[in-house]
C-alpha cells in the first residue's frame, strides 16, 4: 500500500458537440487543477463529448477513437508536462465493430498504463447504452505495442500502481455495483475512482430528483465504508437535448471525494467545479483496523452470489 499522501483532483464540467472545445477546455481544466496541487486528476465519463448515448444513431460510432489514438496523445502529453496522473475517459473503437466505454489511465511520465472498459451496461430511457458498448471482459489481455513495450489493454477489474497512488477506476452504472468496488479494493486500491455521466428526466426532476442525487451519493460512500478506501466521482454537468419529443437530459453534477468512513472532502452541486482533496493512506489501515469488514468475510460462505437468483 502506498504510504505518502496523495492530492486528488476531480472536474465536473460540461460538453459541447465541438470535440476540439471539449478537450481544450478539459486541457486548461487539468492545469488548473494541477497548479492547485492535485496529483491524480480524473475527468468525467465520456469527457470530449456530449452524452451521445441519449439516442440510438448509426453514425455516432464515428465519434470513436482507438486507445492509444489522438485525444490520448494529448493527455499523455500533458501528464508527462504537469507530471501528473490523468484518467481520461472515452468512447473507445477497439476493434471493427467493438466499441467500448473506457478510460484510459496515464501515469506521471505520461506512459499509458492500461484501459478500464466499463463492465455494466445500461439500458434505459435517454441512456441507450447498450447499443454502442460492448462491456469489460473478465479476463486480462495484456499485449505488446507496436514499439515493444507493454500495453496494458486489460478489461475486468484492475488497480494500477501509478506514481503517486494505487487506483482503482470503474465507471457510473458500475458504481451500483458493491462487487465492482469490493473486488477493485481487494486487488489494492488505495482509491475508487467513477468518472460519471448521470442525470435528471426533467419530468422527474420535481418528484425524484433528491432523491436520486442521495441515493447516487450514498451508494458510493457505503463503497468507501464498505471497503475501507477512498472515493472519487467527477459527473457532468448541464442540459443535453437530442431526439424531438424528449426533454433531453438535466445532468446533476453533484461531484464528490470521500474518504474511508464516508466522509465527504469535497463537494461540489450543479456548477462547474474542480474539487481537490487531500487522501492518507494511513487513514486506510487505521479504518480497516476499527471496521474489519474484510477480515470478517465469510469467503467460503459467498457461492450463491454467482447465480443471478435464488428466489423460488
Amino acid at each position: 500500500m502506498t504510504s505518502a499522501p496523495f492530492r486528488v483532483g476531480i472536474i465536473q464540467d460540461s460538453a459541447s458537440p465541438d470535440a476540439k472545445a471539449n478537450l481544450d477546455a478539459s486541457v486548461a481544466r487539468v492545469r488548473e487543477a494541477a497548479a492547485r496541487g492535485a496529483q491524480v486528476i480524473c475527468l468525467k465519463e465520456l469527457f470530449n463529448a456530449p452524452y451521445f448515448c441519449k439516442s440510438q444513431k448509426y453514425e455516432r460510432f464515428d465519434m470513436a477513437e482507438p486507445i492509444p489514438g489522438p485525444t490520448t496523445a494529448v493527455m499523455q502529453k500533458l501528464a508527462a508536462e504537469l507530471g501528473v496522473v490523468l484518467i481520461a475517459p472515452i468512447f473507445e473503437r477497439q476493434a471493427a465493430g467493438v466499441y467500448r466505454n473506457s478510460a484510459a489511465i496515464i501515469d506521471a511520465d505520461g506512459s499509458l498504463l492500461g484501459v478500464y472498459r466499463k463492465m455494466h451496461i445500461p439500458d434505459d430511457p435517454l441512456f441507450n447504452e447498450k447499443y454502442y458498448f460492448v462491456p469489460g471482459d473478465a479476463a486480462h489481455d495484456d499485449r505488446i505495442d507496436a514499439i515493444g513495450e507493454i500495453a496494458k489493454q486489460a478489461s475486468g477489474f484492475r488497480v494500477w500502481n501509478t506514481r503517486f497512488a494505487k487506483i482503482g477506476v470503474l465507471i457510473c452504472w458500475d458504481q451500483w455495483y458493491p462487487e465492482a468496488a469490493r473486488i477493485t479494493s481487494l486487488l489494492g486500491a488505495d482509491i475508487l475512482f467513477y468518472p460519471t455521466a448521470i442525470g435528471w428526466h426533467p419530468a422527474e426532476k420535481d418528484e425524484f430528483g433528491a432523491a436520486q442525487v442521495d441515493a447516487w451519493r450514498t451508494i458510493q460512500r457505503s463503497h468507501a465504508i464498505a471497503n475501507g478506501v477512498f472515493v472519487a466521482s467527477p459527473n457532468r454537468v448541464g442540459h443535453e437535448d437530442d431526439e424531438p419529443g424528449t426533454r433531453g437530459i438535466e445532468f446533476f453534477g453533484n461531484s464528490f471525494i470521500a474518504d474511508p468512513f464516508g466522509r465527504v472532502l469535497a463537494t461540489a452541486g450543479t456548477e462547474e467545479a474542480i474539487l481537490i482533496a487531500d487522501c492518507d493512506p494511513r487513514l486506510i489501515d487505521e479504518t480497516r483496523r476499527n471496521w474489519p469488514f474484510l477480515r470478517d468475510r465469510r469467503i467460503d460462505a459467498y457461492a450463491p452470489i454467482l447465480s443471478r437468483y435464488l428466489g423460488a
